[in-house]
């Protein structure tokens, strides 16, 4: 019945992402328009949402140490190992390693992993030290990546470490990083922020899923999208995310720095949440791989709905 009620949860995912594709397929709205709702995503509703949780969130309670750093090291290890297949593949393309980095280890907590662990544990607050480190660090790299391989970049930017210090410098300047810096900042230094704002932030910010799926729902009902169209190393990027990584998770957390209890269970499950949103919103940001960031979300998504019910029976029996 966990199961169940989980995926009953996911029925405004449905709503919204099916709305794009419907109305981009009738050509009530243009296809391509689906990049002006990305870009709202990116630039303005995630970051809403972003400074709202965690200005409010009761950091020095969320944060057990040693899960996290088990969790980190888990991802470092998924993004080498991601790195180096897109590389042995004949990715050269840096903006196309990040992508597929970002496929294979960061994870959907917006509309997959908040309702699963509401349903589970009755709060989805074990979700924010994991969200904090994928955009802190995570979404850091991948945004430097991203940056750093711009093709305008190449003739003006110069070379060396002048090109990758101008490339971290403009991740660190996007809404989305300094939209958790700040939230960071704030909330470490108690200082007030008037709630009126809060709540206008909060009003924006729960925008950014629906908004990002109708994007995505956009660009899919212009585009299509098949089953037999999937690619093989789409086959292996999805079976890397929902299976390889949160596999990974419990022998690295488990077995390297003895995680256990409900934290191992926590880390186990966010691991196992498909590929997240931001994903295809990145895809059109930085224009690369944009069909495939599509299809790994959605299929991604597929596959985690089917395999949620085993993970969620292992959540509650582990020990």
């Amino acid at each position: 019945m966990g199961a169940l009620t989980a995926l009953e949860k996911l029925v405004p995912v449905v709503l919204a992402f099916g709305c794009g594709v419907l109305l981009a397929r009738r050509k009530v709205v243009p296809a391509d328009s689906s990049r002006a709702f990305a870009d709202y995503a990116f630039l303005f509703a995630v970051p809403c949402y972003l400074f709202g949780n965690i200005y409010s969130s009761d950091l020095g309670a969320l944060f057990d140490w040693r899960a996290i750093l088990a969790y980190a090291t888990t991802a470092a290890l998924a993004v080498l190992t991601v790195g180096v297949l897109a590389g042995l593949g004949g990715v050269r393309d840096p903006r196309g390693v990040a992508l597929r980095i970002m496929a294979g280890v960061q994870v959907n907590t917006a509309y997959f992993a908040v309702p699963v662990f509401i349903t589970l544990f009755g709060n989805a607050a074990p979700i924010f030290p994991v969200l904090l480190f994928q955009v802190c660090v995570l979404t850091l790299v991948i945004i430097s990546i991203m940056e750093l391989g711009r093709p305008e970049r190449d003739a003006t930017a110069g070379a060396g470490p002048r090109l990758l210090l101008r490339a971290v410098g403009a991740s660190l300047v996007t809404p989305v990083v300094l939209a958790c810096n700040a939230g960071i900042l704030l909330n470490l230094l108690s200082l007030h922020v008037p709630k009126a704002v809060l709540d206008g932030f909060s009003f924006v910010g729960d925008s950014a899923s629906p908004v990002a799926l109708f994007a995505l729902g956009l660009h899919l009902g212009g585009s299509g999208l098949t089953v037999r169209g999937t690619t093989r190393e789409e086959i292996g990027l999805i079976a890397f995310k929902c299976l390889v990584f949160p596999l990974m998770t419990w022998a690295v957390c488990a077995t390297v720095f003895g995680v256990d209890g409900d934290w191992l269970k926590y880390l186990v499950l966010i691991a196992a949440m498909p590929a997240p949103q931001n994903l295809f919103i990145f895809a059109q940001r930085y224009d690369v791989g944009v069909d495939m960031s599509a299809s790994l979300v959605i299929k991604s998504s597929v596959a985690a709905l089917f395999l949620l019910p085993l993970w969620m029976q292992w959540a509650v029996h582990v020990g």
